[in-house]
């Protein structure tokens, strides 16, 4: 069952650097709403219900309810803007989406069966994550929150690629529509990294182990005067 996300929203006329460090004051985040065949709209959202809504790793990949007043709105998180150090949310943008049109969106892999894959259990080997997540297109009704990776058949020094991912019906890869097929994950053998590492030790001069620069000789002062 997929998870819903509805954000309270209000409308908002002050723009400008002044009036959004008097709306982070008061706990809201400025935000943006564009796209969908409309003019674009200042909004406010609720800090605290952001940042709540951000910890959830669904959240970046679904369909969020916009909901200002008695009307709602269907967007997607397109951009966000932190502060360097304070855990705070400067800025979002969120984009319309319309239930006939297309959109692209970067959807979260799962990896399954890592520790059991023969490569890694009898092999010996490690499992590279060569992408963390894949861009997808397809209707918003059909927007996975996920999609599995599923490697328990991996032996050593195989990948699996965009090609071998199971899409939900109605989603297809971007990268795939353009004709690459790269490498999601692949199990590799550990050994040749082993190797380097007392090679390089070897090589590496030991901590505090530096020569003294040679003392010049002084002159002999002659005995005789």
């Amino acid at each position: 069952m997929k998870t819903s996300f509805e954000l309270i929203a209000e409308f908002r006329d002050d723009q400008g650097k002044g009036a959004s460090r008097r709306l982070r004051r008061a706990g809201k985040t400025p935000a943006i709403l564009y796209g969908g065949k409309r003019e674009p709209r200042a909004l406010t959202v609720d800090m605290t219900k952001l940042q709540q809504a951000l910890d959830n790793e669904k959240f970046y990949s679904s369909i969020v309810t916009l909901k200002v007043g008695e009307v709602t709105q269907q967007a997607v998180l397109r951009d966000l803007q932190r502060h360097p150090w304070k855990s705070v949310i400067m800025h979002a943008d969120f984009q319309r989406v319309l239930e006939d049109e297309p959109i692209r969106m970067q959807v979260p892999l799962h990896f399954l069966n890592q520790e059991t894959a023969p490569g890694v259990k009898t092999g010996g080997g490690m499992v590279s994550h060569l992408k963390n997540e894949l861009l997808v297109e397809c209707l918003p009704k059909d927007l996975p929150e996920f999609i599995e990776a599923d490697i328990g058949h991996l032996q050593l020094n195989q990948s699996l690629k965009i090609s071998d991912l199971k899409l939900p019906a109605g989603v297809t890869s971007v990268e795939m529509t353009q004709g690459k097929d790269a490498s999601v994950v692949s199990v590799h053998s550990q050994r040749a990294e082993e190797a380097e590492t007392p090679a390089a030790e070897a090589a590496a001069p030991a901590a505090g182990d530096k020569k003294e620069p040679a003392k010049k000789e002084e002159p002999k002062k002659d005995a005789k005067k």
